[in-house]
């Protein structure tokens, strides 16, 4: 059983001779070798809308109709549940080779038969259908258009403020280095431009012409800074502040990561206990139910006397009677172990459901922090990609247009 399946059961094996699930399959696979068929399995699944708690006799329906869809009624079968992240879900899978006429049978179109399956169900039992079922264009889970994600992130400050901080830069520093810093405790950090003028660049990767943004002449600006050779190229500027920006980003997603792991280690230990705790509560009401059904088969066969009486009862008919009678209590036992069971599975799955949607909302949140991080970054910062052409005359046209 797979770590995340957390309780799996055999439903049903129909039409094989093993009683096993790997015993069936070896089954088909024998009777498939007297044809051509390579594909002899056929393989479905059925999942509710994960908010629901679905009866073994919807899931039965389902199965029934599936089968009746795709001409699959009375091939051998094996039906299984298993339960994760509170959910229940069916697998079945037919054997599609035709015994009797050692031909397999042909299955078109399967998914759109399924898909007019399963939008009956939702129809019926008047679940939520997904958009996915409501418009084939909306199953796609990209559904970022071009522009979300490849639009750079602007700055979003006012040019008022940004002139203001350049103005104060300059006039409380009396010599290049000294402007120099006070630039870069405000995150704007220096660089030659074109035609020796200076230019500051921020942690966005804008470039700023500091004699505009200063109020000063150029020449005021070349002579106070110096030594120009000095100064990196704007592309060096750019890379160094996208790295700080980088590293930055990088610290919260770490701090923020480290915050869910803490939080999903906790949430994992009280699934692990819960798991434990429903596995050992069905197996002990399975437990309570055998032993109730041998003490009450026991009680029944007890009623049909023996010797002479015996013979008596069978002339009289009363013996027959006392079977129609045992039958009857034998169906209604098995009604109310199935309605047993299903119960407990039913306040089982609330109990899980509740707990998945405290996981989902701290992934909901992680995911939340995440996004808000990595949206600061550019896809050449992300994944450490050199910019593009293109971009680099889309950047070459912003510097222009903040020098204007």
């Amino acid at each position: 059983m797979k770590p995340e399946n957390e309780h799996v059961e055999v439903h049903e094996i129909r039409g094989f001779v093993s009683d096993t699930v790997a015993g069936a399959f070896r089954e088909a696979y024998a009777i498939s070798r007297g044809t051509k068929c390579k594909q002899f399995l056929f393989s479905c699944s059925r999942n509710p809308p994960e908010e629901e708690i679905v009866p073994v006799s919807v899931f039965e329906d389902a199965v029934q109709r599936i089968e009746k869809k795709l001409g699959l009624e009375g091939q051998p079968r094996v039906l299984i549940f298993h339960e994760k992240e509170g959910r229940r879900h069916a697998h079945c899978v037919w054997s599609r080779i035709d015994a009797e006429s050692m031909t397999a049978i042909n299955l078109a179109h399967t998914k759109r038969k399924l898909m007019d399956i399963s939008r009956e169900l939702y129809i019926e039992h008047g679940w939520k259908m997904p958009n996915g079922m409501i418009d084939p264009a909306l199953r796609n889970p990209l559904n970022f258009d071009r522009k979300e994600w490849f639009q750079a992130k602007r700055t979003g400050q006012d040019p008022r403020q940004i002139k203001a901080l350049f103005q104060q830069c300059w006039a409380s520093s009396d010599s290049g280095k000294a402007f120099k810093q006070a630039l870069e405790q405000r995150g704007y950090y220096l660089a030659r431009g074109d035609r020796r003028a200076v230019v500051a660049v921020d942690i966005h990767g804008e470039v700023y012409a500091v004699a505009r943004w200063a109020n000063v002449k150029t020449k005021e600006v070349v002579a106070r800074m110096g030594d120009m050779a000095a100064l990196p190229s704007v592309e060096d500027a750019q890379t160094h502040a996208a790295s700080l920006k980088r590293q930055k980003l990088q610290s919260f997603a770490r701090t923020a990561t480290e915050d869910f792991a803490q939080a999903a280690n906790a949430v994992e230990a009280k699934r692990l206990a819960m798991v434990e705790r429903h596995r050992t509560d069905r197996k002990a009401l399975q437990t309570s139910q055998d032993e109730r059904w041998t003490q009450e088969a026991i009680e029944r066969g007890a009623r049909f006397r023996k010797g002479i009486r015996g013979l008596w009862d069978r002339v009289t008919g009363k013996n027959g009677k006392l079977r129609d009678q045992n039958a009857q209590e034998t169906a209604a036992a098995a009604e109310r172990d199935a309605k047993e069971k299903q119960a407990l599975i039913e306040r089982q799955l609330e109990e899980r459901q509740s707990l998945q949607r405290e996981i989902l909302a701290a992934r909901r949140v992680h995911t939340y922090e995440i996004t808000k991080i990595y949206r600061e970054l550019s896809p050449a910062q992300k994944f450490g990609m050199e910019a593009k052409p293109e971009d680099d005359a889309q950047r070459k046209r912003q510097r222009h247009q903040l020098r204007l």
